[in-house]
């Protein structure tokens, strides 16, 4: 199992980014896919999963409404959309296989993360 994230970066508050995981080493399209975040000093935090055919999606509180899951499973990737950005979203970003909240238990299956900050 192989996952690497790219796209993260620093943005200013209210603004975007979009992050990308390119997956391989398994077939994509049959897991459910998942982001999950670390913010300095705090635990892993699930915040998105998507079903194997993208067709369902789900998000924790804390970021529902403005960020969004997808993929595309022709070209084994996961994105993660992130609009209004706050400053309490600065974390290292993974992506994981697997869905929900069971995802936090097995870091074997997250890719190695990308940094993002939302500073002024």
């Amino acid at each position: 199992v192989q996952l690497v994230e790219s796209g993260g970066g620093m943005v200013q508050p209210g603004g975007s980014l979009r992050l990308a995981c390119a997956a391989s080493g398994f077939t994509f399209s049959i897991y459910g896919m998942s982001w999950v975040r670390q913010a300095p000093g705090k635990g892993p935090e699930w915040i998105s999963t998507i079903s194997t055919d993208g067709g369902s999606t789900y998000y924790a509180g804390s970021v529902k409404g403005r960020f969004t899951i997808s993929r595309d499973n022709a070209k084994n990737m996961l994105y993660l959309e992130m609009n209004s950005l706050k400053p309490e979203d600065t974390a290292l970003y993974y992506c994981a296989r697997g869905a929900g909240i069971e995802t936090l238990g097995n870091r074997a299956y997250w890719g190695q993360g990308t940094q993002v900050t939302v500073s002024s």
